[in-house]
């Protein structure tokens, strides 16, 4: 029986991935990704980097618990470097990371198709809920 590098058993359990298992990593990724919060804050950094405070102006809605949990999953996960600049007051900055920046196009692509269609869908809605009641 042949021997298999690190690299070769890391690829083969890379290919074993499966996003429809619960405990997939893939699984546990899709779900941090489809979170609104992180959605919106990948999208507004795509334009470049941007002080904590802007980032919680631009996002209206987002509370400082939910922005700093956010910013932190996303700095784990390796899509968003933190700089701080030693000043008065201590200057914080995020930026996308490349990957960060990879991810950056298809949320702001579902963030424009929802800003689109959300009219239609709206419709839909009330459609689906007048027949439901009849």
């Amino acid at each position: 029986m042949a021997t298999r590098t690190a690299a070769q058993r890391r690829e083969d359990a890379r290919s074993a991935y499966d996003a429809f298992l619960r405990d997939c990593p893939t699984n546990q990724l899709l779900g941090r990704l489809g979170d609104k919060w992180v959605s919106l804050i990948v999208s507004a950094l795509r334009d470049g980097p941007m002080r904590y405070s802007d980032l919680g102006r631009r996002i209206a809605g987002v509370s400082q618990k939910m922005l700093t949990q956010s910013l932190r999953s996303l700095e784990r996960d390796g899509l968003v470097t933190r700089t701080v600049t030693p000043s008065v007051p201590v200057r914080v900055d995020y930026e996308l990371t490349e990957l960060g920046y990879s991810l950056s196009g298809l949320l702001s692509a579902v963030k424009s198709w929802a800003e689109t269609h959300f009219d239609q869908v709206h419709e839909a809605r009330e459609r689906y809920d007048e027949e439901v009641a009849a």
